[in-house]
């Protein structure tokens, strides 16, 4: 397990002074990268091998989103491999160690230069140690969406959406989604499958659905094959 002390930021929070969504998901992204940059298979490591770990899904779960101001802990470990895949949790924990948001998440590692996934090296095999699976509900990596979604106006990938990979980080098309919130939904549970990758001057072409307290987004490209589908899950948020 690797872990992090952090403080919630201003440039974090929301106008009621959470943590967005988002911010979580920085949080958890910059933990896993401390980590592997730590044990010496960074993004330089890999860069070196032509290989980079794409994200295929995630699925975070808030129980509550944390004030600006509050200390919090931030911890990842990999669980598992298997092929090409990779097994990661992730918590976020206050200072009493109460479970703020956790996470499990499947990422692919590609080899860039083909286009296709790879398996570990020697050196990635043994640098990570892996831990038990955290004990939380898992659904499929895979994320339906609804056959009748309305079509909203697309938009253009701008260079602050692009990431060391050159192309979308995964925490922006979430932040895409939640364009499509009604006021004063709260996201208490949020899925993520990612389908191929958009990258700059790409046009975003995005779908919405809501049933049932969930949203789903489908961002697309011009012939509607998703590049993400994003499924946020309603809660009542509370201090």
């Amino acid at each position: 397990m690797y872990s992090f002390d952090s403080r919630i930021r201003y440039s974090e929070v929301d106008s009621q002074r959470h943590v967005t969504l988002p911010s979580i998901i920085d949080y958890f992204q910059d933990c896993s990268n401390f980590q592997s940059e730590e044990l010496g298979v960074g993004i330089d490591y890999l860069m070196g091998q032509g290989l980079a770990w794409v994200l295929s899904s995630w699925q975070i779960e808030v129980n509550r989103y944390p004030q600006m101001g509050e200390y919090v802990k931030v911890s990842t470990w990999p669980y598992g491999f298997q092929g090409f895949f990779g097994y990661r949790n992730f918590t976020m924990e206050d200072n009493a160690g109460e479970l703020l948001a956790y996470a499990n998440s499947v990422w692919t590692l590609l080899d860039v230069e083909k286009g296709r996934p790879a398996r570990l090296t020697p050196e990635m095999q043994q640098a990570y140690q892996l831990s038990a699976q955290l004990a939380m509900e898992c659904d499929s990596r895979k994320v339906a969406f609804p056959e009748e979604m309305e079509a909203r106006e697309p938009f253009p990938v701008h260079k602050y959406h692009i990431d060391t990979n050159n192309h979308v980080n995964n925490g922006k098309y979430v932040s895409m989604a939640q364009e499509y919130l009604p006021a004063g939904f709260c996201t208490g549970k949020l899925r993520v499958e990612y389908r191929k990758a958009a990258v700059y001057r790409d046009m975003i072409f995005p779908f919405v659905a809501e049933k049932q307290g969930k949203i789903t987004v489908k961002l697309a490209d011009e012939e509607g094959r998703p590049y993400a589908i994003v499924e946020l899950e309603e809660k009542k948020c509370f201090d």
